[in-house]
């Protein structure tokens, strides 16, 4: 399986021919999910879901399809009749032919008069990859490759440490990366490569990987 960075937290999976796209956001490239099969969208927040960039992926490929959770799908299964299926923990279904399992419910804190939304992780292939969206899920089985949510708003870094410790990955690549300067990322590749417990990598947008 393929791994390829785009930017902040969208990335893209290739195996058989078929590529996977998750999280096609605001400030992911434009073209970040043309290719796809098939889409996942971990929630609504406009860094993450953004419906020009599912709008050009679903006409470049008319057999594509979106799975995401319903506080998304009520806003574009209307505008793709038959291609946009509704999620939840729990759910294992298969995109583009690849496995998927749904973990997590809520989106992280960001601040307790903020109310929270929903959000949905994806747990790929039995556990070769998990892509948490907004959340510090750990999903119930393991995991082999961790897409990291290194800096956002809701996060600081001893709890990217320990989640990197809970759920124990052989490796973390960073997503949610776009508001972190090339300045501080030595400073996050230093403690969390220490502290976490797992080996800790870093792509920049476009680069890939074989997993």
């Amino acid at each position: 399986m393929k791994l390829t960075k785009m930017s902040h937290s969208c990335v893209r999976l290739e195996k058989d021919g078929r590529v996977l796209v998750v999280d096609p956001g605001g400030f992911s490239e434009e073209d970040a999910a043309v290719g796809a099969d098939a889409v996942l969208v971990t929630h609504e927040h406009p860094d993450h879901f953004d419906e020009g960039r599912l709008r050009t992926a679903m006409e470049a490929n008319p057999a594509a399809e979106i799975w995401t959770l319903k506080a998304v799908a009520d806003r574009v299964s209307a505008a793709f009749p038959g291609r946009v299926h509704t999620v939840g923990h729990g759910d294992a279904f298969t995109a583009a032919g690849f496995d998927v399992q749904a973990h997590g419910e809520l989106h992280a804190v960001i601040h307790p008069d903020i109310p929270r939304i929903t959000n949905v992780g994806y747990l790929v292939e039995g556990g070769k990859l998990f892509h948490p969206g907004d959340a510090l899920t750990v999903p119930d089985q393991p995991v082999e490759t961790l897409m990291l949510p290194v800096m956002a708003p809701w996060n600081k870094i001893s709890e990217v440490i320990d989640y990197v410790r809970e759920v124990r990955p052989h490796r973390a690549y960073d997503i949610h990366d776009a508001l972190l300067t090339d300045l501080a990322r030595p400073i996050y590749d230093r403690q969390i490569g220490a502290l976490g417990g797992s080996e800790h990598l870093r792509l920049a947008p476009r680069d890939a990987v074989q997993l």
